[in-house]
């Protein structure tokens, strides 16, 4: 498979899962602005803090974390490279470079999704009805990745597709759990509060995996949302799952089996699934979570930098330029 053909695909469903989750961020925070009392603040800075891109947004809009502003940079903000409609439209123009790879219904799906959410800009629907909005392009992107599974042939292609969904989906995982830690309960005395059981109920929610959750330990325990969302081996949104995955893909893709490597994006993929194969919840509290997660961040980014070394670095695609956030 061409380089650039392996690269459009990978990056069409990165920037999708990227679409995705920040509309499943802001979902979650408009909710928890209906439960919480007026005169609880900082609600949506946190949001921010997820993507690591606070820097650029205080460049732009001060420090007015303003819920307007705040929905306007993640959601609409064309300038903003890891916006909604920016991610959109990168995974269009991908998506446009592969036609003659993907299925037409995908292709129908990605163009139709992106042009909707450009009319909507224009007609300020986010800020009218921003529940129903977040909700559209949530269920948007769940249609898309059902017709990857389910009208692409599940060949080389179809791996390098998954691998991008699986490594954005990881990642974003790790991102929502790192804020509520050091961003959303600044005060220790709020621990096992009503407020605090909130908070942690929505970190759940955003990875939709509240209900999962609460079938398996049914009472929020800190400790316990951590080791779901982070070590899990079973629920699809968990960073282990979603890495175990990936690395599978990357096996597939090279047909080097599982456990041996060919390649520095194999070698690395594997020593990190390697690593929570082998740690626990304890270890990592007793580490430090935001250590822990930062630590974590940054293996995935160089995951990402030894596949684009490994697979598209010949002729990689000009639209592809946000290795990371």
């Amino acid at each position: 498979m061409l380089s650039r053909v392996a690269s459009s695909v990978y990056w069409m469903t990165r920037y999708i899962e990227r679409a995705e989750n920040i509309a499943r961020f802001i979902t979650v925070n408009l909710n928890l602005t209906l439960d919480f009392p007026a005169e609880v603040t900082r609600q949506w800075q946190p949001i921010v803090m997820a993507t690591g891109d606070h820097l650029l947004f205080e460049k732009k809009y001060g420090e007015d974390y303003s819920s307007e502003n705040v929905i306007h940079f993640l959601a609409l903000d064309q300038e903003y490279s890891n916006s909604i409609i920016s991610s959109l439209r990168a995974a269009r123009e991908n998506a446009r470079s592969v036609r003659e790879i993907i299925s037409s219904e995908m292709w129908e799906q990605v163009n139709r999704f992106y042009l909707e959410l450009k009319e909507a800009s224009t007609t300020d629907y986010a800020s009218r009805n921003p529940h129903k909005f977040f909700k559209i392009i949530t269920m948007r992107g769940h249609m898309f990745t059902g017709l990857l599974y389910s009208t692409m042939s599940h060949g080389e292609a179809f791996q390098f597709a998954l691998t991008g969904l699986l490594l954005e989906r990881a990642d974003k995982t790790s991102r929502i759990l790192d804020v509520k830690y050091f961003m959303l309960l600044p005060r220790a005395g709020e621990v096992n509060t009503p407020y605090d059981s909130i908070q942690w109920a929505a970190v759940l929610k955003s990875a939709s995996a509240l209900e999962m959750y609460r079938k398996r330990f049914h009472q929020i325990i800190p400790k316990q949302v951590c080791d779901f969302l982070i070590f899990d081996s079973e629920f699809p949104r968990s960073i282990r799952y979603c890495l175990k995955k990936g690395e599978q893909a990357l096996h597939k893709i090279s047909g080097t089996p599982v456990g041996t490597v060919s390649n520095p994006a194999e070698k690395s993929l594997g020593r990190l699934c390697a690593d929570l194969d082998y740690s626990d919840i304890d270890e990592t509290i007793a580490m430090g979570m935001h250590e822990y997660l930062d630590d974590l961040q940054v293996k995935i980014n160089t995951v990402g930098v030894h596949i684009h070394e490994a697979f598209f670095k010949v002729n990689a695609s000009p639209t592809n330029g946000g290795a990371s956030q």
